[in-house]
């Protein structure tokens, strides 16, 4: 049998260089991967249920209804995380008002929203300040209407805010760290009721731009500790008995 001349063995086309992860990645979710890309496949939904009203009823003779117990909300304690007791705005909106604003107007929105603070801000967002409860009510806007002889209801928020670069603020990163007793003690050292927190900017604002998380504020700590509600805002009462409870 006449030996066959040996054969070249089929071509195999070379395997292509491997292709950093992030790059193929890129490459297939941009569409420049090669002609024979698959494509993903078609997901499919279920079957669109029409929206339906629920069953409803009434009560029958002799049936009553009552109003179910509200459960209080987790008080917390001294060595709770300080973000217990923070008004995170990224979930809960801020209320806010103008500089143009009276006190009175200021206050009606207090007590609206149910708050002893409000921000004030312009247009775009802006924080100027803040005006609490103890501005409009305390001395300063009947000393300023004396002065000048008007009503109180004519003197502005602007007046007797704290401006935006008094205000105390905390950095986030350092409040994730705290308790709630590291809070009055900084509140404490400031003399104030309220302290912002504060993120850094995104990398493409400006740095001057700081954005605002949260809020500490001394009467939501109180409440939170289990203290009643006081029905005249004292700070210097409100510090006591929160270091009372604390053992600070």
């Amino acid at each position: 049998m006449a030996n066959n001349p040996p054969q070249d063995p089929p071509h195999v086309p070379p395997a292509p260089r491997a292709e950093r992860g992030d790059q193929f990645v890129s490459r297939m979710f941009s569409g420049f991967g090669h002609a024979a890309s698959v494509r993903p496949p078609a997901v499919s939904r279920p079957p669109e249920v029409p929206f339906a009203p629920l069953r409803e009823s009434r009560a029958g003779p002799g049936a009553t209804y009552r109003l179910q117990a509200q459960i209080p909300g987790a008080r917390v304690e001294a060595e709770s995380p300080a973000t217990d007791v923070m008004t995170d705005l990224r979930y809960i909106a801020a209320v806010s008002t103008r500089s143009d604003v009276t006190v009175d107007e200021a206050h009606r929105a207090m007590i609206v929203h149910g708050v002893r603070a409000l921000f004030v801000a312009d247009a775009d967002g802006t924080v100027l300040g803040i005006i609490t409860s103890t501005d409009v009510l305390g001395e300063r806007p009947i000393q300023l209407a004396q002065q000048r002889g008007a009503r109180h209801d004519e003197i502005l928020v602007r007046e007797v805010m704290t401006p935006a670069d008094l205000l105390e603020a905390m950095d986030y990163d350092d409040v994730a760290r705290a308790r709630v007793g590291d809070i009055v003690a900084s509140l404490r050292q400031s003399g104030r009721q309220h302290a912002l927190v504060i993120e850094s900017a995104p990398a493409d604002a400006a740095a001057s731009i700081r954005s605002v998380r949260g809020i500490f504020s001394l009467t939501q700590i109180a409440r939170r500790l289990g203290l009643p509600p006081q029905s005249a805002h004292d700070v210097a009462r409100t510090f006591a008995e929160i270091e009372a409870v604390i053992g600070a």
